[in-house]
């Protein structure tokens, strides 16, 4: 019998390869600068989304769906699967689209220039930055996914945060390339005020995620921790 999680996964992956595959050889622009289109944290984000909704889809095929009330132990791609959700392809999924929909409001020449129109498809620039939202929401919600300590998530949401900030600065220094143009017209304590509040929304996403985790599967958790004391 076919899960309700597969009915969804299926074509949430098929949706991200396809976009990621068209972004990869049918878009050529972002591959001839410095770095390519790995300099681009929406490009690294398809990747990550693309892989994890793949690996959701290895798990409904071939591992565990295991609940909090449920018996038996997590499979390792299911443990894979909670902490990669849970520590890099939430926060960062949403981050991507709250900054890019945030900073496009205000102006979006800062983030998308009015010529890419021309260039990328709308659909295409959908798939990139907004849909995630709703499939990341809708994911929350089909399967339970066990965090791991909050200091283990603090320390890797940002490990991963430090190392692309890294990357996106040697860039600037070594090709004088500002991957975001909204960093080129800052000032330098600008940049620095605008980078710790980047910092700090990765943070509260990490947190957010885990407390949407709690509010849908804590009742239940909490029903299976008390019939696990009963019964030992």
């Amino acid at each position: 019998m076919v899960s309700k999680s597969l009915v969804f996964f299926l074509p949430v992956y098929a949706t991200q390869v396809y976009g990621l595959t068209w972004d990869i050889f049918l878009l050529p622009m972002g591959w001839e600068t410095y770095g390519g289109k790995f300099k681009y944290l929406t490009f690294i984000n398809m990747i990550i989304q693309t892989v994890y909704f793949g690996l959701c889809v290895a798990n409904d095929l071939c591992g565990s769906n295991v609940r909090p009330s449920g018996r038996g132990e997590r499979c390792r791609l299911q443990r894979w699967r909670d902490n990669f959700l849970a520590t890099v392809v939430f926060p960062l999924g949403m981050f991507v689209v709250l900054t890019f929909w945030g900073i496009y409001a205000i102006d979006r020449e800062l983030v998308y220039p009015k010529a890419l129109d021309k260039v990328i498809p709308s659909w295409l620039n959908h798939i990139m930055h907004t849909t995630i939202l709703p499939f990341l929401l809708v994911d929350k919600f089909l399967v339970y996914h066990q965090y791991p300590s909050r200091k283990t998530g603090f320390v890797t949401i940002m490990s991963l945060a430090l190392l692309y900030l890294t990357w996106i600065l040697w860039v600037a220094y070594y090709a004088n390339i500002w991957v975001y143009p909204i960093l080129k017209v800052l000032q330098p304590h600008q940049k620095v005020v605008f980078i710790l509040a980047m910092l700090v929304l990765f943070v509260f996403l990490y947190l957010l995620g885990e407390f949407i985790n709690k509010t849908i599967w804590g009742e239940e958790r909490s029903h299976a921790q008390k019939k696990k004391k009963k019964s030992s």
